[in-house]
């Protein structure tokens, strides 16, 4: 097994179990040690002890490297991925499996804790075809949303990251906030120039129903939305505490969600669980798409699919009605039709 590979793969899983962010950057940080280096360097430093003794790599990061070089998947690879509920051979099952791509993504640009590049790196080796750059919009500003000229500038980049990355595809793409009046907080000729609009409510949560849903509906509305994120915004668990979900016209919303062909996400993260299971019926009994995203923050994030896939699955949602199943031209020509 390649041993950065390995070495990655366990820092995404460690992000995703939520262990501490120390223990995942020790991995990292091995990583980046011998990844320029040859297969054959790493495995004669491994052998002769230099590798042991390298600034940056430790007893179990050393171990990790050293059974990967030796072909087998290490010890610790292989608890982790237990588990975290994974084949021990971390080959994707079942509803993950067909997933293609993901929708949903932070960078440093916004609230993301790591680069476009290191993003664009851990969704290639998780074997994903396709990933959609959304960070948030100028009015969340808590999160660093971008401004029109960051955004147009973030555009460049990763047009550039794209070139260097070679397999996968970098969508342009962004979370914009569905402001109070139901509309997007963007421009449209800004909005125009993106692959994928993900719009999300992030703000006034415990608005009353009637007023939530016009907001909603008008947003549904906008040609531009291609995905209606994190529906309720509830939080379930995790450090930031508990919240209710907000209270709309679920009918009404999913109604105008397949009227319009718009996205229903299925949010991965394990704070949200984003619709909860009564709505994901809700929508999918009103003839809805739907995205399953991670909503990830940082590259072990991207794992999360995982999870959604398997809300996904037990909610019966056919693989054909999930976007993130299609391949990656189906997927912008359902785009470019809003």
């Amino acid at each position: 097994m390649d041993p950065v590979a390995a070495l990655e793969e366990i820092a995404f899983l460690l992000e995703r179990d939520r262990a501490s962010a120390f223990k995942s950057k020790a991995f990292r940080r091995a990583a980046d040690v011998i990844r320029p280096l040859a297969a054959d360097d790493v495995a004669a430093r491994v052998r002769d002890g230099r590798l042991q003794r390298t600034k940056g790599i430790g007893d179990t990061t050393f171990t990790v490297i050293a059974q990967a070089t030796d072909g087998a998947v290490p010890d610790y690879l292989v608890e982790l991925r237990t588990r975290t509920g994974l084949s021990p051979t971390g080959a994707p099952t079942g509803l993950r499996g067909q997933l293609r791509g993901d929708l949903h993504s932070h960078t440093d640009w916004s609230d993301g804790t790591t680069t476009l590049e290191a993003m664009a790196q851990s969704a290639t080796a998780l074997g994903l075809e396709y990933l959609a750059v959304t960070d948030h919009s100028p009015s969340l500003r808590v999160a660093n949303g971008l401004s029109a000229e960051r955004l147009i500038a973030q555009q460049q980049v990763i047009d550039d990251v794209q070139a260097a990355a070679g397999g996968i595809r970098l969508l342009h793409g962004i979370e914009v906030d569905i402001l109070l009046d139901g509309s997007l907080d963007q421009t449209p000729e800004l909005l125009d120039r993106l692959d994928v609009v993900v719009a999300s409510v992030h703000s006034k949560l415990r608005t009353e129903a009637p007023e939530m849903t016009k907001r909603m509906l008008r947003a549904i509305a906008q040609p531009h939305t291609n995905v209606l994120g994190h529906c309720t915004g509830r939080l379930v668990e995790g450090s930031r505490g508990t919240r209710p979900q907000s209270t709309f016209d679920a009918e009404a919303v999913f109604e105008a969600c397949a009227e319009h062909g718009v996205a229903v996400e299925i949010n991965s993260r394990p704070e949200r669980q984003d619709p909860p299971d009564e709505l994901i019926r809700l929508a999918l009994d009103a003839g809805c798409l739907f995205s399953i995203d991670s909503d990830a923050h940082a590259p072990g994030h991207l794992t999360f699919l995982e999870l959604g896939a398997a809300r996904a699955a037990a909610n019966e949602v056919p693989a054909e009605r999930i976007v993130t199943t299609w391949p990656v031209e189906r997927l912008l020509e359902w785009t470019r039709d809003r």
